[in-house]
């Protein structure tokens, strides 16, 4: 079962911009006179509160220098999620049983609680190369491929940039795209959206179902790089990206309510023929976000170094978000800590919708309870620390400690008594060697 923003899936377009508009400022990167191989191994955990997601993500990044300029990259990933998944259902005052998503058996909810699909599991293998290189002493080029599998989802795509340099290379202008399909084989098969959830796999629902369906991703940003002086360089990006196809996630299901203010049942479970109604999620088939980025790095004369982003995003779903993202690197000869602070805001979608009303439900045209559409905050606090031994190897280790707030309508009726909006803790450990 994917999970698709639980941990992020790497989009390229955004690493061959950076390499393309890269510039050097004091002691912050190294140029490479000669041939040579870099190479960043590093392994990741992610542990979710209350037996949710827990991902392990082993990583391998080589980087050929063929001199200061010129560079191919390959880059390998692997993890593996386990745990349990919201998948999108109220409490409820009762025990509620849920298919699973092959129809082949199912899972409860006890009285109170958060309704989460434990049959989760998935394991991603990615591979993705990116070659840079300049065309003249004022321009240079990127081009960069990836594909990922998993068990129920494919992935391949394609990057391009091309940047110029002006005013001694100290301003970049960088035009990227990227394009990607995407093959979606869910468990079962396709759902389909505001259907009924069926009771096991001999319902027709199963039976008439698609066994994939595609999306396509086109991407394209514009960049200015600036260095201010010796130490210190910017970065504004305008990037927009569009989506089509099948971009509903097949896992994701939504509790119908009893409005009935006249009935006992009142804000509770939604019943027809004593089997409660639940509806499978229906998002829309195109997507369009933008967005405006905007970093800062800066170098003191110690050495020390601030890194501050800015992020933006809209589209046409109703989603506008916020990111502020900060870093301050501590360098002690051969080693440094750095503390980082994120904090992520985001407005709900527009038929985001916690549940679905009994006298309305078959009227809406678009659906979805899944949190990471609606009203959240995330807050990211974070401490790396790095050795750098006499050969230029580098040792270097990253705890971080992630913080989820959902908010939205408290429902009416028994579901008033219901904890619709919990939140969420998790850490991350990230242990790296750079040789």
């Amino acid at each position: 079962m994917a999970v698709t923003n639980t941990m992020k899936k790497n989009h390229e377009l955004a690493k061959i911009l950076a390499a393309a508009s890269c510039a050097l400022v004091g002691g912050l990167s190294t140029a490479h006179a000669e041939e040579s191989w870099d190479v960043d191994s590093a392994f990741l955990l992610y542990s979710e509160s209350d037996g949710r997601v827990s991902a392990a993500e082993p990583v391998i990044s080589a980087t050929r220098n063929y001199d200061s300029e010129t560079s191919l990259n390959f880059k390998l990933v692997a993890d593996t999620l386990t745990g349990a998944s919201p998948n999108g259902a109220t409490p409820s005052d009762q025990v509620q049983t849920f298919t699973s998503p092959s129809g082949n058996g199912s899972y409860s909810a006890a009285a109170g609680e958060q309704p989460l699909d434990d049959t989760f599991r998935d394991t991603r293998v990615a591979l993705s190369s990116n070659w840079a290189a300049p065309i003249n002493r004022d321009w240079a080029y990127g081009v960069g491929g990836y594909v990922s599998k998993e068990h129920d989802y494919q992935s391949l795509g394609v990057s391009s940039s091309l940047s110029r340099y002006l005013n001694q290379k100290n301003t970049t202008l960088t035009l990227g795209l990227g394009a990607s399909s995407d093959t979606i084989n869910p468990e079962g098969g396709v759902p389909t959206g505001l259907f009924q959830v069926p009771e096991d796999a001999s319902s027709s629902e199963f039976t008439q179902r698609n066994d994939s369906e595609s999306k396509s991703i086109m991407d394209a940003v514009f960049g200015i790089t600036q260095v201010v002086n010796r130490n210190t360089i910017m970065q504004f990006n305008y990037s927009i990206n569009t989506s089509s196809g099948y971009l509903t996630d097949p896992y994701k299901i939504l509790s119908v309510i009893d409005d009935d203010s006249t009935g006992n049942n009142y804000g509770g479970n939604y019943t027809v023929n004593n089997r409660n109604v639940y509806l499978y999620e229906k998002r829309p088939d195109s997507r369009l976000k933008q967005s405006l980025y905007w970093q800062t790095k800066h170098q003191f004369e110690n050495n020390d170094i601030l890194d501050v982003s800015y992020r933006y995003m809209f589209d046409d779903w109703g989603v506008t978000s916020h990111t502020v993202d900060a870093k301050y690197r501590f360098r002690f000869n051969n080693q440094y800590l750095e503390p980082q602070l994120r904090w992520y805001t985001q407005s709900k979608a527009d038929f985001y919708s916690r549940y679905l009303d009994s006298s309305a439900y078959t009227e809406v045209d678009f659906a979805s309870a899944d949190y990471r559409l609606g009203d959240l905050d995330t807050y990211t606090i974070g401490l790396r620390y790095g050795y750098q031994f006499a050969d230029e190897t580098e040792f270097y280790t990253r705890f971080s400690l992630y913080h989820q707030e959902s908010s939205g309508d408290d429902g009416y009726g028994k579901l008033t008594s219901q904890e619709l909006y919990p939140g969420l803790d998790a850490a991350m450990l990230m242990v790296g060697y750079k040789f």
